[in-house]
């Protein structure tokens, strides 16, 4: 389990107008989910928040909330983060509740590992079918990562859910025939084609020299009578 930490801040007040004056201190508006509890609305500090999610990177990892009321801690792991799309300032964070003691569901992300041989010797390309895996463990198994090693996969081969390495005291739930990545092979004649400055295909070879053939003749015959 990680050992992350993030002080909440406790507020009554909701709407438009209260985000606004909690963004101008600094603050970003924040809910707390919980499966047996009302949701909980909380702010945090912004600096300390991007601080965390640089340590975060993108996995999916146990926070403990501290409240600065001195109530009781929660565990928790970010569900959801909003942005500005101009100005790409935080404007909301959700956050999911877990019990130490509990078994939970979460959507981890999917990491590649290697070099696909499909890709590297056969000059296949990589697909990923799924970004996310979903499963099911206490807070203190949860992996920040499902880490897929394609070395190994050829042109033509996919990694399933049932194809993923197992972890200790994880269990994954989707469906066991779902792909998760795959190595797609490439024709070489649509290669040749989308390249610039490629010698056409054989059969637009073949139609270029009945064309060529054709011109000639054409030029040599005679104009017709006036």
């Amino acid at each position: 389990m990680s050992n992350l930490t993030l002080t909440t801040i406790a507020r009554t007040q909701v709407g438009r107008s209260s985000s606004r004056r909690l963004r101008k201190i600094n603050q970003i508006p924040a809910i707390l989910y919980g499966k047996r509890t009302s949701p909980e609305k909380l702010a945090v500090d912004s600096p300390e928040f991007i601080k965390l999610l640089k340590k975060v990177a993108g996995r999916t990892l146990i926070i403990e909330l501290k409240r600065n009321t001195g109530g009781d801690e929660a565990l928790a792991f970010i569900q959801e983060v909003q942005r500005d799309p101009i100005t790409d300032r935080y404007l909301h964070v959700d956050f999911q509740e877990v019990k130490a003691d509990e078994k939970f569901e979460a959507e981890i992300g999917v990491q590649i590992v290697g070099e696909a041989h499909g890709v590297k010797v056969q000059n296949g390309v990589l697909e990923i079918a799924a970004k996310t895996v979903r499963v099911r463990c206490f807070p203190r198994d949860l992996p920040g990562a499902i880490m897929v090693d394609v070395t190994e996969l050829k042109t033509g081969e996919a990694i399933k859910v049932a194809n993923l390495k197992a972890i200790d005291g994880v269990e994954f739930r989707d469906i066991p025939s779902q792909p998760v990545v795959a190595c797609i092979a490439v024709e070489q004649e649509a290669v040749a084609e989308a390249a610039p400055g490629a010698a056409p295909a054989a059969g637009a070879k073949a139609a270029a020299g009945a064309k060529a053939a054709a011109a000639p003749a054409a030029a040599a015959k005679p104009a017709g009578k006036k």
